[in-house]
């Protein structure tokens, strides 16, 4: 049955606000949230308790809502900006009007500080902040060279600092010190996903040279030139065997080494590549790289402890 032009209209809209808050990324953060959870955040506890948590659904959910709202403001101030970029994206991105945006905005927002609300008040509090930051970010702080970089990255794994005060909120002082391994063990991951995903920061800013410079965003290639740009990238490349060192050889990480050890490899690659690129698609594809050793580590979260996958298995069938 062929599809009426107003439904053709809305369908091309639905995909459109699809591309704008970017979801193909959701479930990946999603995903992401649960297992950190089950292997990282919360070993102890066995996995079919912590996907029945409703309080940590609200959570992951409140995030996936306040990084979608996300998405959609710093489209709203990108607009310009990705008619150089990005300009096959900007055009299906533009079938939605920029009222239309900001009011999905608002709602999303809205919604997302409820969730936060339903779990505790702490919660309600960290996400206005986070909220309150992705729009700074996207209005003025993103112009800025290095500054832009670092705080870009932080918001990336801010939400699982979100879980991180769920399960650590009640701790007491006496506590702590039966719990400095685990916080080590935290720390290191969250520092290698830190240094990936600011390095693939930077390489965004090289990748999108030729429109930040039209609208005067102050990047660091802008600034400082690709050289030293890429000097850093090299730099922070480098910066990712201290985590990686820690989890290896100090703590258990179970076969994830694995994922380390190929991490490593592609990196060298990586760097090899990067000095002898000059071309936006050169950049592009070394910002395909980044993204797909992210997303890998998502899922090679679970070769940590493989067994809690089995052993849910058996949990959910004999329920």
């Amino acid at each position: 049955m062929a599809l009426s032009r107003k439904q053709k209209l809305f369908l091309k809209k639905v995909i459109s606000l699809f591309s704008v808050v970017r979801g193909h990324n959701i479930p990946v953060i999603i995903l992401a949230q649960y297992l950190s959870a089950i292997f990282i955040l919360a070993p102890e506890k066995r996995a079919i308790a912590i996907l029945l948590d409703f309080n940590l659904f609200l959570l992951v959910f409140a995030s996936a809502i306040t990084i979608a709202s996300g998405y959609i403001i710093n489209n709203f101030y990108d607009s310009q900006k990705d008619l150089i970029n990005r300009p096959n994206k900007s055009m299906l991105d533009r079938l939605v009007s920029q009222a239309t945006k900001l009011k999905v905005y608002f709602t999303l927002n809205f919604i997302a500080a409820l969730l936060a609300l339903c779990a505790s008040w702490q919660a309600f509090l960290f996400f206005s902040a986070y909220i309150f930051l992705i729009w700074f970010y996207s209005h003025k702080i993103k112009k800025y060279p290095v500054v832009g970089n670092l705080t870009a990255a932080m918001m990336a794994i801010l939400p699982f600092f979100a879980l991180l005060l769920h399960y650590y909120n009640s701790i007491t002082f006496e506590e702590i010190e039966s719990y400095k391994g685990h916080f080590a063990v935290i720390f290191a991951h969250a520092c290698f996903l830190f240094l990936l995903l600011l390095i693939r920061e930077m390489i965004k800013d090289l990748e999108n040279l030729k429109g930040d410079l039209a609208n005067n965003y102050q990047t660091i290639p802008i600034r400082f030139g690709e050289q030293m740009s890429k000097k850093i990238i090299t730099i922070l490349t480098i910066a990712t065997i201290v985590p990686v060192y820690v989890l290896i050889d100090i703590y258990d990480v179970g076969y994830m080494d694995i994922y380390f050890y190929v991490c490593f490899i592609i990196l060298i690659f990586f760097l090899l590549y990067l000095w002898k690129s000059h071309q936006k698609a050169e950049y592009l594809l070394l910002h395909n790289v980044l993204k797909f050793l992210i997303v890998a580590g998502v899922f090679c979260i679970v070769l940590i402890n493989p067994s809690v996958l089995w052993n849910g298995r058996k949990l959910l069938l004999m329920m």
